[in-house]
């Protein structure tokens, strides 16, 4: 079993060469790739079929909105082809100053960046939009990484090891959720995944839970908007079977259910489908409700079947045998990233989460959320590299 040794500490780490931690002749995962390309193709059909009603409403072809989706998702394609190939530990470098100029960018979203469905989310730079959102997620998942490996010797020291950690990714997480309450949610759960793999002290990890709890409780009860999308989840008051047509934030969440049903089991057949006419964004927050309806049981447990791919691959086959510390708590990062924001999505289409706005990773309307998608796919595959056949688990302790 590998393990770390006592006089091992970040510098060594990501001091290293590529000689000297890269295993010559060794390819990314192909199974991994793969399952991506796949999901870049279910939801590229997807998409044209959901944007169509969109598109007619602006009073333009679809296949201007979906040239726009196609060459997103190739600057997505290419972007993890780009990162695939550098070195993990070189991005771990970088990670500090990415995570406040990321901070910087969400402050000036706040005050001066684009309002759309109630919310400033977004900067729009030459006709591109930009959510800083994404580029603080990542960084947050690449610096904790480092900030974990570096306090190893004393990792359950509450004032050294812990005390940083909640202070980088309470601000983080803080900062995204006053405008994308979803994905700082999300972002949380993921950073509390890597202090758990990092050893940190359980009852420090529960003193994190427990201020996520407060600082959630704080800002759904602030906002009415959040408030009426929990109670509305809670309460289940209008359901499909009363044959009643909700009203408010429980009219979204009815007609993905409506579309799910209607696919039963083979679907209604490509570009057929009817709900995209009422859904809200059915090209993206609630692109699997249309996969649903239009390709049945069958097409929707192929996607969700990608997901569960990609996370065996993440955490099996790389994270348990990357060829280092930061290896192991990246691919857990990256892995958690991907499949959560594709997890998630489908539970709010089937009524089991509350709406909540991810897209999903691949398949929804290209973004930045799908550039730094590609990015942490790239950093996966980049550490698969390092992985061989007969590695033992690796793991901290």
């Amino acid at each position: 079993m590998i393990y770390t040794s006592k006089n091992s500490d970040l510098s060594s780490i990501l001091g290293s060469t590529p000689d000297e931690l890269e295993t010559k002749g060794r390819g990314s995962d192909r199974v991994l790739l793969v399952s991506v390309v796949m999901l870049m193709m279910i939801g590229s059909l997807s998409v044209y079929s959901a944007i169509a009603y969109f598109a007619q409403s602006y009073g333009q072809p679809a296949g201007s909105f979906i040239t726009g989706h196609l060459i997103k998702l190739g600057m997505a394609f290419v972007v993890m082809l780009i990162v695939s190939k550098m070195d993990y530990h070189f991005l771990a470098r970088l990670s500090k100053p990415m995570l406040l100029v990321s901070w910087g960018l969400l402050i000036f979203v706040m005050l001066y960046g684009e309002t759309v469905f109630g919310a400033r989310r977004s900067l729009s730079v030459g006709g591109l939009s930009f959510q800083p959102s994404s580029l603080a997620a990542v960084s947050l998942i690449l610096y904790l990484s480092t900030l974990i490996i570096s306090k190893q010797e004393y990792i359950k020291d509450f004032k050294r090891s812990f005390v940083p950690a909640m202070v980088w990714t309470s601000i983080t997480c803080l900062l995204i959720a006053l405008e994308d309450f979803s994905s700082a949610a999300l972002l949380m759960v993921i950073s509390m995944a890597l202090l758990f793999v990092g050893r940190m002290h359980l009852m420090q990890i529960g003193v994190l839970i427990l201020v996520g709890i407060l600082g959630a409780g704080g800002l759904i009860f602030s906002s009415a908007e959040r408030t009426a999308r929990v109670e509305q989840y809670l309460e289940q008051i209008v359901t499909v079977q009363s044959g009643e047509i909700a009203q408010g934030e429980g009219y979204q969440s009815q007609q993905a259910q409506i579309a799910i049903a209607q696919g039963g089991i083979l679907g209604v057949g490509i570009g057929k489908s009817t709900q995209r006419d009422f859904l809200p964004a059915p090209y993206n927050d609630f692109i699997y409700a249309i996969i649903a309806e239009e390709y049945g049981l069958i097409g929707s447990g192929v996607v969700l079947f990608l997901f569960v791919v990609i996370l065996f691959r993440g955490f099996v086959k790389i994270a348990a045998k990357a060829k280092d510390q930061l290896g192991l708590l990246l691919a857990t990062g990256a892995t958690l990233y991907i499949t959560l924001y594709g997890f998630v999505n489908a539970a709010v289409a089937g009524g089991l989460f509350p709406v909540t706005g991810l897209p999903m990773p691949f398949v929804s309307y290209g973004g930045t959320g799908m550039i730094f998608a590609g990015v942490m796919t790239g950093i996966l595959l980049n550490i698969s590299k390092g992985v061989h056949p007969n590695n033992q688990p690796f793991y901290i302790g």
